[in-house]
């Protein structure tokens, strides 16, 4: 073994090194690496690139957004990014100025797509960052950019020089936490608490529509009162993370049980189909700002690990995220009344159990 071990490394680095050189010959040199940490003045120009597209990814970049804005609070924002509900998650925050949005397949839409980096590349930014610790395309559109400093993480996965390049934490496996850390490594902070949450900074307007929408899908199944407070239940998800209906049923029987005053109100996904054969008061749009609204109106929210868990965190919602096969502490909900439910091989019953126990449900 030992003998492969050597034998394998050589290649790689000169692979490494072979792609190195390649991205200077196309890219241009954006500064050496440097030891100095970032300014904390002077930077009021700042482009974020991001190119994940998922619902949950375009969420978790939102606490880098919120400590942009502490750290440089008079700096404008462009973020370049592929994602279609961009505007809808960083149009609210108010240093956030220029959105570059990327078609999701560059190569089906190449004139979408260069038109859009023309247009980014006319803008000169004090600070440039691939928020990204593992995207290699990320990496490329920064280094296409007009910036006096670049900072992203490094590791074997990405290629070109860039002036504040940060190892990637291996302690730290949190997608909302680690843009956070890239950011405060850079500038030479080392604090590790009080990490932003996400956040798309609902208006009071947009809750209080929100608990109207709620009261009125309960008084569609005819009932007056929200007793001790609504239970959101989003019942669906991807893959193999998707837990049956009867799974959903055993649980909820237990919750219910539990808590009789409580009304349980079913979230309906994007397909428009009832994941629980509509015996609940439900609510349904493909409006994302319209069903954050309306999420924030709930006393608890539980789904299994998806997308909309994600907005219900960004929400402001109690979150309980069950999590039977994703790992938690890359993807589970952070901060405070955010939850992570250990579910895996657990039964549903055991599982509504460790949620019953949560102070969430005992309040008042």
């Amino acid at each position: 073994m030992l003998k492969n071990t050597r034998y394998y490394d050589p290649i790689n680095d000169f692979r490494r090194g072979v792609a190195r050189r390649l991205m200077r010959l196309f890219f241009g040199n954006h500064g050496q690496p440097t030891s100095e940490p970032l300014p904390a003045k002077g930077i009021y120009r700042i482009l974020v690139c991001h190119v994940s597209h998922s619902l949950g990814n375009t969420l978790l970049l939102t606490p880098l957004l919120s400590e942009l804005e502490k750290v440089y609070p008079a700096a404008e924002i462009d973020i370049l990014t592929r994602s279609p509900i961009a505007n809808d998650l960083y149009g609210h925050f108010f240093n956030v100025l220029r959105i570059f949005r990327l078609p999701a397949h560059g190569v089906g839409h190449p004139l979408q797509f260069f038109g859009t980096l023309r247009r980014m590349r006319k803008m000169r930014y004090d600070l440039a960052i691939d928020a990204d610790p593992l995207s290699q395309t990320g990496r490329l559109l920064m280094l296409l950019s007009n910036s006096t400093y670049t900072l992203g993480f490094s590791s074997p996965k990405k290629h070109g020089e860039i002036t504040h390049p940060v190892p990637l934490p291996s302690e730290l496996l949190s997608k909302g936490r680690r843009p956070v850390y890239l950011l405060r490594s850079a500038m030479g902070r080392n604090d590790s608490v009080d990490y932003p949450v996400p956040d798309i900074h609902l208006s009071a307007t947009e809750r209080e529509q929100g608990k109207a929408a709620l009261t009125r899908s309960l008084a569609a199944s005819g009932i007056t009162s929200s007793g001790r407070g609504i239970i959101g239940i989003f019942a669906n998800a991807t893959g193999p993370k998707q837990l049956s209906e009867a799974w959903w049923m055993r649980l909820i029987g237990v919750l219910e049980a539990a808590f009789p005053e409580h009304r349980i109100v079913e979230i309906v996904p994007a397909s428009g189909a009832s994941m629980l054969s509509s015996r609940y008061p439900a609510y349904f749009s493909t409006d994302l700002r319209k069903l954050a609204s309306v999420l924030s109106g709930l006393d608890v929210y539980i789904s299994a690990d998806c997308g909309i868990m994600h907005l219900a965190c960004a929400s402001d919602v109690p979150t309980l995220g069950i999590f039977t096969v994703t790992n938690a502490d890359e993807w589970g909900p952070y901060g405070p009344n955010r939850h992570v439910i250990p579910a895996h091989g657990m039964e549903p019953e055991d599982v509504a159990r460790a949620i019953a126990v949560m102070p969430e449900f005992h309040r008042g």
